[in-house]
């Protein structure tokens, strides 16, 4: 199996490919629960907490500034997959469109079925993350996290949110889905983050 579909990266790669993960040839699909679909016609994007409530629709993300981005993507279950191509919104220029309270310090992620994870304002804010509904030229499919998702290239795979449809914010820390279960609060690959101490 690893050797079909994950090699061990050789030293070269340690500047890619943080510790004890494989990279794939493929682009595996991880999701926990069924597969929300969500159409463009439908979906929204809310804002709430510490921050001046607000919704978003799919035109008005299209009329934000796109951009190209290719990133590293590293999921907890050991595999990294590299320069993957994505279009989207920065996460910086996201931020323009809306008002955050100056005590807010982390946000929880909302998505369409339910899931949820935690990030605090310094890992999110950055000018690397992006909101991005196209993969490989194409449009992001559902079972990569279409039609939108959250990436957050510095941290494991499960903080970058798929199906993505709200941010609240918060002055004070709240575990998410999987943090609830035993993942890690943060998540830094390169400190192989996976697990929670306590």
């Amino acid at each position: 199996m690893i050797g079909k579909f994950f090699k061990k990266p050789g030293p070269e790669m340690s500047d890619r490919i943080p510790p004890n993960q494989y990279e794939t040839k493929g682009f595996p699909v991880l999701t926990y629960g069924s597969t929300p679909e969500v159409s463009i016609e439908n979906w929204e994007f809310r804002i709430w907490g510490l921050a001046k409530e607000a919704r978003f629709t799919w035109s008005d993300i299209m009329a934000m500034p796109q951009s190209d981005f290719t990133a590293d993507f590293h999921c907890v279950t050991r595999w990294s997959k590299l320069d993957v191509q994505w279009t989207g919104v920065k996460v910086t220029d996201f931020m323009q469109h809306i008002e955050v309270d100056s005590k807010a310090k982390y946000i929880m992620e909302h998505c369409y079925g339910g899931y949820t994870t935690n990030i605090n304002m310094e890992d999110f804010w950055r000018e690397e993350n992006f909101f991005a509904h196209t993969l490989f030229g194409e449009p992001l499919p559902a079972e990569h996290g279409g039609p939108l998702r959250l990436i957050v290239p510095h941290l494991y795979a499960w903080k970058s949110a798929k199906w993505i449809n709200g941010l609240e914010f918060s002055n004070k820390e709240e575990l998410g889905f999987w943090e609830r279960n035993g993942y890690h609060r943060r998540g830094e690959p390169w400190a192989e983050e996976r697990y929670s101490a306590f």
